[in-house]
């Protein structure tokens, strides 16, 4: 904190199409207390650096970069109410979860349509694909995690608009939906054979996509880890002569 607003300084990679945003939400620690501050950075600001992340497989639509903070002065209006802590993140971050899970179900139910789709069209020794036992197998695993991930995406929703979702839930909810939507993509993506890696069907890209989405939110064995300290109590991501 300096006279009339803060310095900050340091980096972050992967914030979400930063190459042409106006207005930068930046959560940094207060060196005075050690907490979690929140901060509006104006994009142009002197000392702010910003480099787009190339060659990307996955979410092509999304521009990630690189941001660089070198001495960026924010006045103090433009400090963030409300983001006083870290447990103010991790509020922010368990919806963010709900979303990211919700996200996922999507795209594996856009997948199973297409899926469902393509095998009834195409045809294979005068049968379409979708006659065929081993298909039909996975169609019907497919659509058991969209079922089972519907139900617990509903579930999530009603315990957040009643007040009563925890962290360790969110954090289950995103992990156990990825994972699941994460299979369900790649089963759709052997279903449609070689064509699986062709865009023109738009699976394989879902395929890709699938991949950033399991990893960003805090990734799958994070989350597991933030669910496993609630139930037991005990923090693993520590050592355990920590605890």
């Amino acid at each position: 904190m300096v006279p009339g607003g803060w310095i900050l300084n340091g980096q972050k990679r992967w914030p979400a199409n930063g190459s042409f945003a106006d207005v930068f939400v930046v959560l940094a620690c207060n060196t005075s207390n050690n907490q979690i501050n929140g901060f509006i950075v104006n994009g142009g600001s002197p000392g702010l650096k910003i480099s787009k992340i190339e060659n990307k497989t996955s979410l092509r639509v999304v521009q990630n970069c690189d941001i660089l903070l070198e001495d960026v002065f924010v006045p103090d209006d433009d400090r963030l109410p409300g983001a006083n802590s870290f447990q103010d993140l991790v509020k922010a971050l368990s919806f963010s979860c709900v979303i990211v899970a919700w996200i996922s179900i999507g795209i594996a139910a856009g997948v199973y349509d297409a899926c469902l789709r393509y095998l009834g069209e195409r045809k294979q020794f005068g049968a379409p694909l979708a006659a065929f036992q081993l298909n039909q197998e996975k169609l019907v695993r497919m659509l058991g995690n969209i079922q089972a991930m519907w139900l617990l995406g509903w579930r999530l929703c009603k315990l957040h608009d009643s007040g009563r979702m925890t962290t360790g839930q969110a954090s289950l909810g995103k992990a156990w939906i990825t994972k699941q939507a994460r299979e369900t993509v790649a089963l759709g993506r052997e279903l449609l054979g070689g064509n699986g890696i062709v865009t023109d069907f738009h699976v394989g890209k879902a395929f890709c996509d699938m991949e950033s989405i399991y990893t960003y939110e805090g990734s799958y064995e994070v989350n597991v880890l933030v669910a496993a300290r609630e139930i037991t109590g005990i923090a693993s991501i520590r050592p355990t002569s920590r605890l």
